[in-house]
């Protein structure tokens, strides 16, 4: 027998002697006694002790207790154990084989490789909504909202929230299944409902059409005149007199035939746009560079804008003709940036010119021409319709406008256009004369009247085939912005609960270290002791309760609640915030601050529905941040005193004081004369004096010549008098006016 082996019976034999002795106390003992035994019967293959007395003087050991008699030693003759399953060997005592131990290591393995084969194999796409990964599931609704509510921090729980990827993932993992992406299926290309571009067109398709110039450079270097002076230069060529410029855009003809389409505004904000979205709308641009002046800081920048879109330019020196201008120095600072000139072995050209004098404008255009040619551009007159927006505005007379180059297709009156999420029948179309015309190829601009709404700048207008085809192609757009949107917020959120979680947690395990009697003391003096009676305000205030369904969601509007800036105009105060349902306690407290009871992704309990219903507290449930928000500043403006403004009806001047007696009293009257508008006894009057306002109130008399009159009109002269007594001046000023109140809107910028 080795020395471990014998180790081990030895702590046997000692826990058998020690439970002996609290046998007579303790059934356990006993039972722990008699199991020992056993097991040390069938290691050492003893014959069955008649009491544990004879196996404890067997090896030796005696019972001993400080400080008492010791215990008289049961005997185990009662306790029989035959037929137990102590009598059977025990396994953990015994050796196993090497052999054996690699048997059983491979069974494991083999267990876990079925057991891995048997999981369930999700496909999964990265954008998958609740009732999407259900249904890919087979499971319900219910099963999917239990693992999402145990492992991630989920505010919107609708059937049509979007989740992320990493949450996808991890109730697979809970619910023990595994997943494969999967693959583009003709049946998801086809919810696609977004109109799209046209594949490019074959270069037998294309014609050639004008080149699109933007004018850029440093501020005063005369890019605004250099325009002027090429819009004289169209009108020169077209009828005498001066037009009036209607659009962003215009067309300047050339003595053989051609059209150059220059943009309106220099540098112009479309233009880094387009550039951002890929749309190659401007072809040239040209640098106006003062002689004077050389490269300055803008100068630098419509450089870097013009490389980085990959549009080639062409050099305008100006202000040649100006005293001290020096065009060979501006041509070799521009080597330093990157230009390389014709004259020093590159392929930029330079034109000297005054804009000023309109001193080769002609070359300017020429060079402009000989650049599209080698770049060969044309367009794709047949088929859709494919522009990019300039910009746009709204007319008074005409509606939302959109000035338009047009790309690729011919744009006709009738044609259904959509623009990001706004969409079209074009009702008319005008040139840059302002005239109407009926059709623009590519490369020509028009002003596109016929929108439903205005488009935004820069953004790429496409021809569909129907009204019902564009209201889808909107709608489609507008979904997926709003599922992007609450993507992003969903994210935020999350990030924002988790580490509500951890502050929790922590504030949590601080607090299980104190005495319950501190805590509770601590708690006493964090809660806030209001009065039961209501309390009103004379200011313009907004009390909130609010209830969330999880910490983070709380958090989430609380933090947003927290950029509210306009306190001066109207109060808001956060009366009380938690989780859970809404109570009959929430509806209490609202009720008791003159409040509003806001909920946010819960319920309402029917005893608090009941109670808001029965004292008037409004219940407000919402499942989007945004909107709720949007709620919440409705009712702050909802709480603004309306406005007043001063309608001015009439003006008159002060020609004479004099005093009449009324009664046994002098009162004062003024002879005035109408200059603007009219009087009226029944509006309100102030007096101005030097300026400034020395007095307003009602009249109480109002006569022309001799008879009483209520209105006296411009021209006419008149006696005034107030229901106050007040000496006039000659000269003081008399404003009749009408007192509109106009509703409030509180300036609280939301940022959403």
């Amino acid at each position: 027998m080795d020395a471990g082996l014998q180790k081990r019976h030895l702590l046997l034999i000692r826990q058998i002697a020690v439970c002996t002795m609290w046998s007579r106390t303790s059934r356990s003992a006993s039972r722990q006694c008699l199991q020992s035994a056993q097991i040390l019967r069938h290691n050492l293959q003893l014959r069955p002790a008649k009491n544990c007395s004879t196996v404890a003087e067997r090896f030796s050991i005696k019972p001993h207790l400080p400080y008492r008699r010791p215990w008289n030693i049961a005997p185990l003759s009662a306790l029989d154990c035959q037929g137990s399953s102590l009598n059977q060997p025990v396994r953990w005592y015994t050796r196993e084989t090497p052999q054996k131990k690699l048997e059983r290591r491979l069974e494991k393995i083999e267990k876990r490789k079925k057991e891995k084969k048997e999981k369930k194999v999700i496909e999964i796409k990265e954008r998958m909504s609740i009732m999407e990964l259900a249904v890919a599931m087979d499971m319900d609704l219910d099963g999917v909202y239990e693992c999402l509510m145990m492992k991630t921090n989920i505010e919107d729980l609708k059937p049509t929230k979007v989740l992320r990827l990493e949450t996808i993932k991890e109730v697979l993992k809970l619910l023990g299944m595994t997943y494969r992406f999967a693959s583009l299926h003709k049946e998801d290309a086809k919810e696609n409902k977004d109109a799209v571009r046209r594949p490019p067109p074959k270069p037998s398709q294309l014609k050639p059409r004008p080149p699109v110039v933007t004018v850029m450079g440093h501020v005063d270097h005369g890019k605004t005149t250099l325009l002027d002076s090429l819009r004289k230069t169209s009108v020169a060529a077209g009828e005498a007199g001066g037009i009036t410029q209607h659009i962003g855009a215009f067309l300047v003809p050339l003595p053989t035939g051609q059209q150059i389409t220059f943009l309106d505004t220099p540098g112009h904000a479309a233009f880094s746009s387009m550039r951002e979205r890929g749309a190659n709308v401007t072809d040239i641009v040209i640098l106006v560079v003062a002689a004077d002046d050389s490269v300055m800081e803008q100068t630098r920048e419509s450089i870097k804008y013009a490389q980085n879109a990959g549009v080639p330019i062409i050099v305008a020196v100006n202000k040649c003709d100006k005293p001290g201008a020096d065009p060979d120095f501006t041509k070799r600072d521009l080597l330093g940036h990157g230009i390389q000139l014709e004259e020093f072995g590159g392929d930029v050209q330079a034109v000297e010119i005054s804009a000023l004098k309109g001193t080769n404008l002609e070359a300017l255009s020429e060079s402009v021409v000989v650049l599209a040619e080698l770049m060969e551009l044309g367009g794709d007159p047949t088929g859709p319709v494919e522009a990019t927006v300039i910009e746009s505005r709204v007319d008074k007379g005409k509606g939302p406008i959109a000035t338009a180059i047009i790309q690729r297709g011919t744009l006709k009156r009738g044609s259904i256009l959509v623009c990001g999420t706004a969409q079209c029948r074009v009702r008319a179309m005008f040139n840059d004369k302002g005239q109407q015309v009926q059709k623009a190829e590519p490369g020509i601009p028009v002003e596109v009247i016929g929108w439903r709404k205005l488009p935004n700048a820069g953004e790429l207008i496409l021809e569909v085939q129907s009204e019902k085809r564009a209201k889808e192609v909107v709608r489609w757009r507008e979904e997926t912005a709003r599922s992007e949107k609450l993507e992003s917020e969903s994210v935020i959120i999350e990030e924002r609960a988790a580490e509500h979680q951890r502050a929790y947690k922590e504030r949590k395990q601080a607090n299980s270290l104190l005495h319950w009697k501190t805590l509770r003391a601590q708690r006493a003096a964090e809660r806030f002791a209001r009065p039961k009676e209501n309390v009103k305000s004379d200011d313009p205030e907004l009390n909130l309760v609010i209830k969330g369904d999880v910490d983070g969601s709380v958090e989430a509007i609380l933090d947003a609640l927290a950029t509210y800036d306009c306190q001066q105009q109207c109060k808001m105060d956060v009366l009380s915030y938690g989780v859970g349902v809404i109570s009959d306690k929430e509806v209490e407290l609202a009720d008791t601050f003159s409040g509003i009871v806001i909920g946010f992704n819960v319920a309402a309990s029917p005893e608090a529905e009941a109670l808001a219903q029965d004292k008037g507290v409004p219940l407000k449930m919402h499942s989007v941040i945004y909107r709720m928000l949007d709620d919440i500043k409705d009712e702050l403006s909802s709480r603004l005193p309306p406005k007043e403004e001063h309608d001015i009806q009439g003006e008159a001047t002060v020609i004479q004081n004099f005093e009449i007696t009324v009664g046994k009293r002098k009162v004062s009257v003024g002879g005035c004369r109408v200059n603007q508008g009219s009087l009226h006894t029944s509006k309100m009057f102030k007096v101005l004096r030097n300026d400034d306002v020395i007095h307003h109130g009602p009249l109480s008399s109002l006569k022309h010549l001799k008879d009483d009159v209520n209105t006296v009109k411009k021209g006419m002269e008149c006696g005034l008098r107030f229901q106050q007594p007040l000496e006039l001046h000659a000269g003081d000023t008399i404003i009749c006016y009408d007192i509109k109140h106009v509703p409030q809107t509180i300036d609280w910028q939301l940022g959403f």
